[in-house]
């Protein structure tokens, strides 16, 4: 099984055609970034004249904003969706009503969608995305467990029967380390981190071999680490602790040593 590793846009600085020659010099298969606002032809010549692949991003509150997003989506050669699927607030049958639009979005299109794991949306944690999944056995995700962490303060047991659904139906990886008290450990390189890692690493092993058992013949990681103050930064002087480039290439490197590609 092939693994292709993003590069999120999220924190790039720089004009977009320094950010994608820099992704690109670094060795990245692709970037993943919201659907552009402006002209996607030139959006779509920049990505491959860099020979660089496009996983899209949406943050839909509706069905009606969806489908905007994935007809915009459909201009271009996206290989799949991403999408921070409405709000938190939202009572579970209305959860329901968002998750049938966005399958009917999707077999329309024919473009694959992924739910991300989120806090603030409807996946926000393992429990209430287990009912989900158990009620609409097509829906897919992209498992970004930082969050689940931050929103459950305590790392997930990875034999839990509701992160066992989440393996085998994840799609996608958010490949970032949290801890029981942030979605975002300062730097995966650093030793008091290490439980950390070692945890987040058994959930994506396990992706891994869900994707096996399924059959796919390629799986997407993207080390999406964040830029300040999303990367702790020191007080008064708001310098980051951490060199976010730096950090989500080790991660880049590290997931592609571990999986032997």
């Amino acid at each position: 099984m092939k693994l292709q590793v993003y590069k999120a846009l999220w924190g790039m600085e720089g004009s977009l055609d320094e950010q994608l020659d820099r992704i690109a010099e670094a060795g990245y298969d692709g970037v993943e970034a919201p659907i552009p606002d402006g002209d996607l032809a030139v959006f779509e010549r920049q990505l491959k004249s860099r020979e660089l692949g496009f996983v899209g991003m949406l943050f839909p509150n509706d069905v009606a904003a969806l489908d905007h997003g994935v007809a915009r989506a459909s201009e271009l050669d996206v290989k799949f969706l991403n999408v921070h699927s409405a709000a938190d607030h939202m009572p579970f049958d209305l959860g329901c009503d968002f998750f049938e639009g966005a399958l009917l979005a999707e077999g329309r299109s024919g473009i694959k969608i992924t739910h991300e794991t989120h806090r603030g949306r409807l996946l926000f944690n393992p429990w209430t995305t287990a009912a989900y999944l158990r009620k609409f056995p097509e829906l897919k995700i992209a498992a970004d467990f930082s969050h689940w962490t931050c929103v459950c303060e305590r790392l997930l047991d990875e034999n839990d029967a509701n992160m066992k659904i989440a393996y085998e139906r994840s799609h996608h990886v958010h490949g970032r380390v949290g801890h029981e008290q942030g979605p975002q450990v300062s730097d995966p390189r650093a030793p008091e981190f290490a439980y950390a890692v070692t945890r987040f690493e058994t959930y994506w092993d396990r992706i891994h071999a869900a994707h096996e058992a399924r059959g796919e013949d390629t799986i997407y990681f993207t080390p999406e680490y964040g830029p300040p103050t999303y990367l702790p930064v020191l007080p008064y002087t708001q310098e980051p602790v951490g060199d976010l480039w730096e950090i989500c290439l080790y991660s880049a490197h590290r997931v592609r040593e571990r999986w032997g590609a």
